[in-house]
């Protein structure tokens, strides 16, 4: 009895199913590439993957999703393989999940690609602010499909030959359906609920970053597709110890840490949950607190990791997502890390081909890291402009804007005022335009 009780809770197993349309997404992943990265996320939430499925029609079919000669292929195969789940690429509506799981059995879970995505986020989530997200994502997920949880106790509702849920003719509600819109009750009230803790952190987070830009420290945001190295990146640059893991979304909840680059230059760096094909709106949309942290920085790295075959496709996935979420007008810094894995004749190739002013590294072996440095501290000087003012001593707020909103190089006390030779941002400079020197008198 003592081994049953230590021994460990037996592996889920899975067969997943990609379903190619002529309507797919030409910028989307390949369904051969797209089947490959479902099957790292189940690794990820701790499934193992014993078989495969793909099949291409015009359209998804209306009941099953696949076509239903393939469902029933799909039910002998995961009886031949023992599999207790089946997890498509593709989000199911709740038809679709009703229809498979009445054919394929009550001991065969169905998810899809976003259920299994919100439940790796709900296992990595580790502060407070990012479990309230995903909790939000996870339950408006679910509440459209509550209702095929309840079928079986509908359809004992009643009894005789009337039919589920009437009793002697007259429509009742059975208890089924009592539990259903007791449940829906709750998770509106408690979506109602997340909501307000999650406005609550966005009010914060605005405060924080107003005091934020009052210190005046540039912010620099990591982004990319996720598993590209960014906590690995920050880790480099920042010679900290954020949790890095070759797994897919191995950290979710923002870190940022204070970096100093060249002639003492400081900024914020900010590491951002990783993005993905498919990412759900649910996610989106919950997170968006965090992914404002994205939209008020003042520079993007995008890390790309340049020794996946799919990098291309990748960098597009990540693009579109900045657009999503308004983050697309950013200045941006194309970085591809894990060069240390390509040859030479790959790296040069990725060289020719990539976009102008890219960057190449390793931040796992600290190659380029000096050139990275280089190229932020450049892209972030020009949003400022030098310049050399005679401040009146009369005008002290200007002289504190600077200090704030600033870099001074030298200030001088002198009879006619305060000289101030510094970077200033370039939507400043109109305030002191009237006080710009070329030389002194």
């Amino acid at each position: 009895m003592k081994e049953l009780q230590n021994e460990e809770v037996k592996k889920e197993t899975a067969i997943i199913v990609g379903l190619k349309t002529r309507r797919s997404n030409t910028s989307r992943l390949p369904l051969e590439e797209s089947m490959q990265e479902l099957e790292l996320l189940a690794d990820t939430d701790d499934i193992e993957v014993v078989g495969s499925m793909e099949q291409s029609l015009q359209t998804p079919n209306s009941r099953t999703f696949i076509g239903s000669g393939k469902v029933e292929e799909l039910k002998m195969m995961a009886t031949e393989l023992n599999a207790n789940m089946v997890i498509f690429d593709d989000e199911l509506s709740p038809r679709h999940q009703r229809e498979l799981e009445e054919v394929l059995g009550l001991n065969i879970k169905v998810i899809d690609r976003t259920a299994l995505i919100l439940d790796i986020f709900g296992r990595h989530a580790k502060t407070k602010e990012g479990q309230l997200q995903v909790e939000l994502a996870q339950l408006e997920y679910r509440l459209p499909r509550l209702t095929h949880a309840w079928t079986h106790l509908a359809r004992q509702a009643g009894g005789g030959g009337g039919r589920a849920g009437s009793v002697g003719g007259v429509g009742l509600r059975g208890p089924g359906e009592t539990q259903l819109e007791v449940d829906r009750r709750e998770i509106r009230k408690r979506l109602q609920r997340l909501q307000e803790l999650i406005d609550k952190i966005r009010e914060n987070r605005a405060q924080y970053r107003y005091q934020r830009q009052k210190s005046n420290i540039p912010v620099v945001a990591l982004v990319g597709y996720t598993n590209a190295g960014k906590s690995t990146l920050l880790n480099t640059l920042a010679n900290s110890d954020v949790y890095t893991a070759n797994q897919l979304f191995a950290t979710l909840d923002p870190t940022t840490r204070q970096v100093e680059l060249k002639d003492g230059q400081l900024v914020l760096l900010t590491d951002t949950v990783g993005f993905i094909q498919k990412l759900p709106t649910q996610l989106i949309a919950s997170f968006r607190a965090t992914l404002e942290e994205i939209g008020e920085a003042n520079l993007l790295l995008h890390i790309v990791d340049a020794s996946n075959p799919a990098c291309k496709m990748q960098r597009v996935t990540v693009l579109e997502t900045l657009k999503e979420i308004e983050a697309d007008e950013l200045p941006v810094i194309t970085v591809y890390n894990k060069i240390d894995l390509l040859n030479p004749e790959e790296l040069e190739m990725l060289k020719r081909q990539a976009e102008p002013a890219s960057v190449f590294i390793s931040a796992k072996a600290e190659q380029g890291i000096e050139d990275l440095i280089v190229k932020v501290t450049d892209q972030l000087l020009l949003e400022f402009e030098v310049v050399n003012v005679l401040v009146p001593y009369g005008m002290g707020h200007l002289v504190s804007t600077f200090h704030e909103k600033g870099k001074i190089l030298m200030l001088e006390n002198l009879e006619q005022g305060i000289r101030i030779q510094g970077y200033l941002p370039k939507q400043l400079l109109a305030s002191f335009e009237p006080y710009r020197i070329t030389k002194l008198k």
